[in-house]
């Protein structure tokens, strides 16, 4: 076996993140004051504020917390904070998503709400901190002309911010939406947008191939759920279309059981390509290099193929040709 590599050599690995929402940023501290500001009650005492009963609490939280940043000024705040917490991690480069939904302050002001963000990133690079592309997400319940329009938003806007169209959401509750929103993905990828897709967390391997064929997913967060069919990991191998797995998140949200439990060693065994990532690591406790280590150990994993790993994750990620020529340059001298 290889020799595991330290925390502190995972935080100089070079990479990059590919699945993680702002939604799951927030600091305890800053929703704490920022509810006291606002007169808001906290969901549940704050001692218990992060313990989740499953994804459908997880997801009703993130709609509270959302509703706090009100002001273009606590967005670009998270914004900030957020580079800083790539930096941190020791990642080069992010693609964050973002869905609108879940900032009730911000219906009907998408564009201020996005030039918002985009404000305290520019800032945070001007400041040597990691850059970061948006990919602007669907909610899995939305309808087809709701997915139309946004489409037509980003197409007609063209923000150099925005990287992707995505859609995520709880899959068990919403069921089969790949027919839905097909057009909507097929209009995205005609006006230069890449496209990621949630699929295979709380649903099965069939919503990774949904993803596959009918919304045409340049990557897929979570996937791991494809193990449960050989045809659909036989697709993600012959396709070449990554996987963002969240291994922490898989576990917290009770997706698996247990690490023993969990594919992704089984997935990235059978050659399917796919990175790590924190999903949302204020809320789960969690950082990149400790999504690693804990990999690491567990499965055994030395440097060859941590090395691998971020690898995809720099070659997954909707970063600009220079960026990812830099990191995968960094990479191949760690």
């Amino acid at each position: 076996m290889e020799t595991i590599p330290t925390l502190q050599r995972l935080t100089a690995l070079p990479k990059a993140e590919v699945h993680v929402h702002l939604e799951g940023t927030f600091e305890p501290a800053t929703l704490a004051h920022w509810a006291r500001e606002a007169k808001v009650p906290m969901p549940r005492p704050r001692e218990r504020l992060l313990q989740f009963e499953g994804l459908a609490d997880f997801l009703y939280f993130l709609d509270w917390a959302c509703g706090l940043a009100n002001t273009p000024e606590r967005v670009a705040t998270l914004a900030r904070a957020f580079c800083e917490r790539l930096a941190a991690d020791g990642t080069g480069y992010a693609d964050l998503i973002v869905n609108p939904t879940h900032w009730s302050a911000w219906h009907g002001r998408l564009r201020a709400f996005i030039d918002a963000l985009d404000a305290g990133f520019r800032e945070a690079e001007q400041m040597g901190l990691p850059r970061v592309g948006l990919c602007v997400s669907l909610l899995r319940t939305q309808t087809a002309d709701e997915a139309t329009e946004l489409v037509g938003l980003l197409a007609g806007w063209r923000h150099p911010r925005v990287v992707a169209l995505s859609v995520d959401g709880n899959e068990a509750t919403a069921g089969r939406t790949g027919p839905r929103f097909a057009d909507a993905f097929r209009r995205a990828g005609e006006a230069g947008l890449k496209r990621t897709v949630h699929a295979g967390e709380s649903s099965g391997a069939e919503g990774v191939r949904d993803a596959i064929e009918l919304l045409q997913a340049d990557r897929i967060d979570h996937g791991v759920r494809a193990i449960d069919d050989p045809a659909v990991v036989g697709l993600l191998v012959d396709t070449g279309i990554p996987l963002g797995v969240c291994p922490s998140s898989n576990l917290v949200l009770k997706v698996y059981p247990s690490l023993d439990a969990h594919p992704v060693e089984r997935l990235r065994a059978a050659g399917v390509r796919l990175s790590l990532n924190t999903d949302d690591p204020s809320l789960l406790g969690t950082t990149l290099p400790h999504e690693y280590a804990l990999c690491a150990k567990h499965f055994g994993w030395g440097d060859d193929t941590l090395r691998a790993l971020a690898g995809t994750s720099i070659a997954a990620s909707f970063a600009d040709a220079d960026t990812k020529a830099r990191l995968h340059a960094q990479l191949a001298a760690w």
